[in-house]
């Protein structure tokens, strides 16, 4: 049986900037139908997203899903909170460390994984420092010169 790799839908880009990615996640999302449907069309937009823990359950806010065009009735609000699907003891575990100053729970990509499910990246991220945005910029620039370079070198 032929596996297929998984199918980024959104990717949170600005997280990349704004945060210091620590550690990562997988969790599945609760979904309806025609959100489903939406996201295999592309309409997802993870900017200015979070995830919280409440109650011993995980949830995602500020995700918008756009509306499926042909849902009718049954499209639901794009903006609403959906509960991440997470194990017990990671959620307890993402409890306490979010405890801790400074750490925030980001997604960072959402995607269809090989057996069709939707999945999101969720990460335990410390927000940057304007001083460590401007060092990230600068070595990004860096590196980008150097790559030039070394491809303008190698024309000859």
């Amino acid at each position: 049986m032929e596996r297929r790799e998984k199918k980024q839908i959104a990717k949170n880009r600005r997280a990349f900037h704004e945060y210091e990615i620590l550690e990562t996640y997988e969790a599945g999302v609760v979904l309806t139908g025609t959100e489903v449907r939406s996201l295999r069309e592309n309409n997802c937009q993870l900017t200015d997203c979070y995830a919280l823990i409440r109650g011993g359950e995980a949830w995602l806010h500020g995700v918008h899903i756009a509306p499926y065009r042909n849902g009718g009735w049954d499209n639901v609000d794009p903006d609403r909170k959906r509960k991440l699907l997470l194990h017990r003891r990671e959620i307890r575990l993402l409890e306490q460390k979010t405890r801790e100053k400074g750490l925030a729970l980001v997604p960072i990509s959402m995607y269809f994984n090989e057996d069709s499910r939707v999945k999101i990246e969720i990460a335990l991220a410390r927000g940057k420092k304007l001083h460590d945005k401007r060092q990230a910029m600068a070595e990004r620039d860096a590196k980008r010169d150097i790559d030039r370079a070394l491809k303008e070198r190698s024309r000859y």
